[in-house]
């Protein structure tokens, strides 16, 4: 089975660094095979068969302290988890000079479309849409600051859900893709 891990929190303003060829050896220490990374922002993916997604959480984070003595979060979803993301995800959507577009991909404890309950959304402005995993929130460039995405800081949602935008959810798709052929 084809995996991603998303680490929250590394190589992110300076802290909690990581390098990605030592915590690609640190998966290949964890038992984890055909492991490659994408970008600089902890998202590794790899091939395991016979545990679950939980129980590769807790080896891999128990990996992670052992080898750079931080408590990092690691979500880890399966190819068929990032497809139905990714499908959701409509077309027109982009993270580029005119669109800010993300990914908030969710702890399992709050994964559930009642977590949008406890968001700030301006519905004139923004478009959020909850699909099992992730949350998608999409804001033209120039509302920004009118977005209630800024709100989600210091949230206590915040800090159960890893972020990436949607250019960089596509591409892990393909990787994945790749590395299922």
């Amino acid at each position: 089975m084809i995996y991603i891990a998303l680490l929250r929190g590394i190589n992110v303003g300076g802290k909690n660094k990581i390098d990605m060829k030592l915590l690609k050896h640190t998966f290949e220490k964890a038992g984890m095979n055909d492991v490659g990374t994408y970008i600089n922002t902890g998202n590794i993916i790899f091939s395991y068969d016979g545990l679950s997604k939980t129980e590769l959480s807790r080896i891999l984070e128990e990996a992670i302290h052992s080898d750079f003595e931080l408590h990092i979060h690691v979500v880890v979803r399966s190819i068929e988890d990032i497809r139905g993301v990714i499908n959701a995800i409509p077309a027109t959507w982009k993270n580029d000079k005119d669109m800010k577009s993300d990914v908030m991909f969710l702890w399992d404890e709050i994964d559930k479309e009642s977590v949008l309950e406890n968001l700030v959304i301006k519905p004139n402005i923004d478009t959020v849409k909850y699909v099992p995993g992730a949350i998608l929130w999409s804001v033209d460039k120039k509302n920004v600051t009118k977005s209630g995405m800024s709100k989600i800081v210091g949230s206590k949602i915040y800090k159960q859900v890893t972020i990436r935008n949607v250019n960089t959810a596509r591409r892990i798709y393909e990787l994945m893709q790749a590395q299922n052929r």
